[in-house]
């Protein structure tokens, strides 16, 4: 691999779904606990202990009539245009998502043929060298996406490369469980190019702990034992096992990448962090800062979605890249020479992080 090829942003873009619903849509819900018992708290309790854990107002569903595979290509069209770019010019299309193309009422994945293929026929890629593949790496995917274009970039086996987080979970939680109060849906893109010049990517690490961690988040039936006779099944998490997995090993990860780019935390001008869980994400910057024994991490460092698009998964960060870089997050912003640290945790347990200067 040649160390004077860098990866470098060129384009972005993102599907938000217009479809908008609040904590108070969730008021005639029915919520079970985890040993299938109804709660006892009035709903608007738990919703109210659920905003002030997480932060999230409210969320983004996707329409009805359009799949995770649509999302993403809204997401990758307009990428393109930012670009100013043919698709045709494209190396890979690498498309992260956990559940494949789930139709509305139907709470079943499908996945043949990839997503990626699904993408690059839709955006009419004509190019048999564009390689399309799909990457399920939990919510740390469209990172994880990123990680492998910088290494086919950096080895001269691309010059521009496509990753796209994409993911409509609202098709695949379980209306019976609080924590289904978290997910949204949504696409984000990015496209990478080699340059030889001193911006893009510096460095990036991962790591995948499943000796004790591997069934945190899992699938499985619905917390209403007579719903469940479906056989459908469910994003199940535990909640509390990803909030101490996460303030554990996010913030030592973060540090191991920073320091692989010979840098400090005081160069960092952005943090663009999982938008997983408002409060989570606080402690995580916190510890990360601390271990620089820095007590008060600053205060525009890490812009924040979450209140109002949810948990999208794959598809929260580069969201949120295509907003800073749009002007659309006021008070945040990202100009030529400053430094951000991407991150991510998710099922698997996976979690990766990535140092990229702009």
């Amino acid at each position: 691999m040649s160390n004077k090829i860098r990866s470098i942003i060129v384009g972005t873009g993102k599907f938000v779904p217009n479809r908008v619903v609040k904590n108070s849509d969730f008021l005639d819900h029915t919520f079970f606990e985890k040993d299938g018992s109804p709660q006892l708290r009035k709903n608007i309790d738990a919703i109210n202990k659920f905003q002030s854990i997480t932060d999230i107002e409210e969320r983004r569903y996707s329409e009805d009539k359009y799949v995770t595979s649509d999302l993403a290509y809204f997401a990758a069209k307009e990428a393109l245009e930012t670009a100013g770019i043919s698709g045709e010019e494209l190396d890979y299309i690498i498309i992260a998502h956990n559940f494949g193309d789930v139709k509305a009422g139907q709470n079943r994945t499908d996945m043949v043929p990839t997503l990626a293929s699904r993408v690059k026929f839709k955006l009419g890629i004509e190019n048999p060298d564009c390689v399309a593949y799909d990457l399920p790496f939990g919510c740390p995917g469209w990172l994880q996406g990123m990680i492998q274009a910088d290494y086919f970039i950096k080895s001269g086996d691309a010059k521009k490369v496509m990753v796209i987080g994409a993911e409509t979970l609202s098709r695949v939680i379980d209306p019976h469980d609080k924590d289904s109060m978290i997910y949204a849906d949504g696409a984000g893109a990015t496209i990478l190019a080699a340059s030889d010049g001193s911006a893009g990517i510096i460095s990036h690490k991962a790591q995948s702990h499943t000796l004790n961690q591997a069934w945190f988040l899992q699938m499985g039936c619905s917390s209403n034992t007579e719903y469940a006779v479906k056989n459908d099944l469910f994003l199940k998490m535990d909640g509390r096992k990803v909030y101490e997995y996460a303030l554990t090993h996010v913030p030592l990860v973060m540090k191991a990448t920073l320091e692989k780019a010979g840098l400090t935390p005081d160069k960092v001008k952005k943090v663009l962090v999982h938008q997983a869980n408002g409060k989570m994400d606080d402690a995580i910057l916190k510890r990360f800062f601390k271990l620089y024994d820095v007590d008060n991490p600053p205060s525009t460092v890490m812009p924040m979605t979450i209140a109002k698009l949810g948990n999208s998964s794959v598809a929260t960060v580069p969201t949120l890249l295509d907003m800073i870089l749009k002007n659309e997050m006021e008070g945040h912003a990202l100009e030529t020479g400053d430094v951000a640290i991407f991150v991510s945790v998710g099922a698997g347990m996976n979690i990766n992080a990535l140092v990229y200067q702009f």
